[in-house]
């Protein structure tokens, strides 16, 4: 797998083209296609890949024409249906035939759950869910190297986890994540804006390391569960100094529990596709968070540079050291049941396994090497969702 930035350089030579393919035409998938066609962009392709043709052919077609009733159709849209995530031969296949520049993973192991509405109120902490959210990822990045592709790859699954799980296995891994801690940046934006008055609220400039945990505790709860946050705010290049406790007791902001809520993930990922897009075609400067960025554990701010002769990609260490960053989302993902992931396994926290075995009776492996990954990821689905899915609800996404 070629560094990350030969490749976003290469599309620079591509005159403006570019190919983007979506994994999967969940609800994530669906609200990306329409936020991406709304770009009214002649230069960007769409290839929508999944099983089920009708569902997918019904889906395009609705975006297709609704974007064309709004004025903003400028794309093309092909749809590469039979394509089984479990099947990492039909998935290169599809790969070596479409070539995309851009791939987005938004496919699930366990369709239509939000594994955070089992999770969340009982034991506090997704990282249960690990080795679901990496199980088709996995198939993916395998496909991508039998393919020798080359395209900029973001996931959408717990990345903070997901990626550096591979990484640490010495695997083709995606090069960002979307959602998580991005998600936290409009509700501390707001928050300011509130408590300064300030009218432009895009205008504040907001650089956030934090892991997962913190990101749910957040926005769900309006606190920090008493862990202080590596977080810096400005406003017209001065830096403000807010009570940040107040602050984020505002990010509490009422979201419904439907999927509805995965807006906010395709908006993460069409965020991560124009500023790269920014960067190649019009040489700016873009800042984004993304969880898992270059394989890290936990969530980072990001810098793309297109002002040069060569575009740059790098987290931002302007404002904190990569260290205490890297030490901040450790202690986030703790909380979250991951106490390390290292040489190709994941590690449990000892607190986690003892509350799996308090709410659901059963008893969670410590340790979860990359090779047990399958194994793993069918326990959690027969023994815990299967279990107490129809109690929960299994709608409220708190991922």
């Amino acid at each position: 797998m070629r560094i990350l930035e030969e490749r976003i350089n290469e599309l620079r030579d591509r005159e403006g083209q570019i190919r983007v393919m979506i994994l999967g035409l969940g609800s994530v998938g669906n609200y990306l296609l329409n936020y991406l066609m709304s770009m009214q962009d002649e230069r960007l392709t769409f290839y929508v890949v999944g099983r089920n043709k009708e569902h997918m052919t019904t889906d395009v077609n609705i975006a297709r024409i609704a974007s064309q009733i709004r004025g903003q159709n400028r794309s093309q849209v092909y749809i590469e249906s039979d394509v089984d995530f479990n099947s990492v031969d039909r998935i290169a296949q599809c790969l070596k035939m479409c070539q995309p520049d851009i791939i987005v993973n938004s496919s699930r192991a366990y369709a239509g759950l939000k594994y955070g509405s089992i999770s969340w109120n009982k034991i506090r902490a997704y990282g249960i869910w690990a080795p679901l959210a990496v199980k088709y990822t996995k198939n993916i990045m395998e496909a991508y190297e039998q393919a020798d592709a080359h395209a900029i790859v973001i996931n959408t699954s717990y990345s903070d986890a997901v990626i550096p799980w591979l990484k640490s296995s010495g695997r083709a891994y995606p090069d960002f994540g979307s959602g998580n801690v991005n998600h936290l940046i409009p509700r501390v934006q707001f928050a300011v804006a509130g408590w300064y008055g300030i009218n432009d609220y895009w205008n504040i400039d907001v650089t956030f390391a934090s892991g997962h945990f913190h990101d749910v505790v957040i926005s769900k709860e309006g606190h920090t569960e008493k862990t202080e946050q590596l977080i810096a705010i400005k406003y017209q290049n001065k830096i403000l100094d807010p009570d940040m406790d107040r602050i984020f007791s505002m990010c509490n902001i009422p979201m419904p529990v439907d999927a509805k809520r995965n807006m906010m993930n395709a908006s993460s990922n069409y965020q991560l596709i124009n500023a790269i897009l920014q960067a190649v075609r019009d040489r700016k400067k873009v800042k984004v968070h993304s969880p898992g960025a270059f394989g890290e554990l936990g969530g980072y701010p990001v810098i793309l540079d297109g002002r040069g002769e060569i575009v740059r990609a790098y987290i931002d260490e302007s404002v904190f050291p990569m260290e205490k960053m890297r030490d901040k989302n450790r202690e986030s993902m703790y909380l979250d049941g991951i106490e390390n992931i290292k040489g190709g396994t994941l590690f449990y926290t000892d607190e986690l396994c003892r509350k799996v075995k308090t709410a659901f009776g059963v008893t969670l492996m410590k340790e979860v090497p990359f090779s047990e990954i399958e194994s793993a990821a069918q326990f959690l689905t027969e023994e815990v969702i299967e279990k107490n899915i129809q109690g929960d609800g299994g709608m409220e996404d708190v991922s």
